[in-house]
């Protein structure tokens, strides 16, 4: 049996080549998946790039058609993905070569590799969201909340895709050898931080800036944020794994904080009640870079290695609470105050549809009911922490899980 992207020697023509030269080649496909590796990782990025310039198109143009350029990029997203996916399916159903179908999983009489049929999956979920979500704009006018019914069709199906090429990315990792398997190692953090921003992605209304000081906003992020930085410390070979995963993150984030404010954009329906001349960014991205940066040292703790998955989950859980809630609250302080008001932070852009007297424009969080005090503030982050030993511990599991696939 052969597996792709096996170990070989470097051909003589690439001895002494430069980094980035050395580093296409160990992506070359050596086997006769390389090309649905290359697919699926690019389509993970299309999407996510596709999903972030549709909602700074809604939030500096208004209402858009069903071609416009963002939905366009989502859609051959998806068409590449579902479509790859399903042509690789297809394939080694009726391929007589007995590796092929041997290194295949059967869903409904059909053969193929796992993460290719969760890709094509996503891929027909998000197509079927399309029309749903025009008809949904026709009969009920522009959203008020991210999350309606054919958006959630829509993040399922995403999710689909980014899960399809994370799995197929870990099978092929875990059949390579060498500078081939190094190469799918570092595409693997590198999807894992896509699965990260489309989870950040979804409850974005739950954790912006004003909400920053609420126990809330903590809950939510340790219900997104630990599991992806898990996943990577316990299914990639690299120390810095999840420092990596949370850097993917912040590194696109905040490319687009810095890039989109530089092309133009007018607001197309009414009432305009801010001045919108050119995109409007997301907001900065969270501190994930500092609590993933301590999970990678913890792990590094033979102490820590020592305990049950569920031990390791407390630990890491509580480890992941103490250091973002304390960095993020004096974060958000920062983003609050005069000198936080920059383009870098990307704090001084609105909505057109954003009200003067709104929590964003005047810089202000969100008040608990009753006001913020200590014991409501402690049990909060109890729950929190409680919140991220789970998703730590699912985490865990998936990343042991992901070691062991072949297929």
């Amino acid at each position: 049996m052969s597996f792709p992207f096996s170990a070989s020697p470097a051909p003589l023509g690439t001895r002494g080549a430069p980094a980035a030269q050395r580093a296409a080649s160990e992506l070359a496909p050596a086997g006769r998946r390389g090309w649905a590796v290359a697919c699926l990782v690019a389509a993970s990025t299309a999407v996510s790039l596709g999903v972030h310039w549709d909602i700074a198109w809604h939030r500096s143009i208004g209402r858009d058609t069903f071609c416009s350029p963002p939905h366009i990029l989502i859609y051959l997203a998806a068409i590449g993905a579902g479509g790859m996916a399903a042509g690789l399916i297809f394939r080694t159903t009726f391929s007589r070569a007995p590796d092929r179908r041997a290194a295949a999983v059967t869903v409904l009489g059909f053969r193929g590799p796992l993460g290719a049929f969760v890709a094509a999956w996503g891929g027909a979920a998000m197509l079927t969201s399309a029309p749903f979500d025009d008809w949904w704009h026709n009969a009920y006018g522009l959203d008020v909340k991210i999350l309606s019914p054919p958006h959630v069709l829509l993040a399922i199906g995403i999710l689909g895709i980014h899960l399809g090429a994370l799995v197929f990315v870990v099978v092929e990792r875990n059949v390579a050898e060498g500078g081939g398997r190094r190469a799918l190692d570092r595409l693997f953090l590198y999807v894992t931080g896509m699965v990260l921003i489309a989870l950040t992605t979804v409850v974005m209304e739950r954790i912006g800036r004003p909400s920053m000081h609420l126990p809330g906003f903590f809950r939510v992020v340790a219900l997104v944020a630990p599991g992806p930085l898990c996943l990577a410390g316990a299914g990639s070979d690299r120390r810095w794994a999840a420092t990596a995963v949370a850097g993917v993150y912040t590194v696109f984030l905040c490319a687009l904080v810095w890039t989109l404010p530089l092309f133009p954009a007018e607001p197309k329906l009414g009432p305009v009640l801010y001045p919108v001349v050119a995109f409007v960014p997301p907001e900065f991205p969270l501190l994930l870079i500092l609590p993933a940066l301590a999970l990678d040292l913890a792990r590094r703790s033979s102490a820590l290695g020592r305990l049950a998955p569920f031990g390791r989950a407390l630990v890491m859980g509580g480890l992941f609470v103490a250091v973002f809630v304390p960095a993020q609250w004096l974060f958000a302080e920062l983003l609050m105050s005069p000198l936080g008001r920059t383009r870098f932070l990307g704090t001084v852009y609105f909505d057109f549809r954003m009200p003067a007297e709104g929590l964003y424009r005047r810089y202000l969080f969100i008040r608990a009911p009753g006001g913020l005090r200590a014991g409501g503030l402690v049990a909060g982050l109890g729950v929190a922490w409680l919140c991220a030993v789970v998703t730590c511990w699912l985490g865990l599991r998936a990343g042991a899980w992901a070691r062991r696939l072949r297929r």
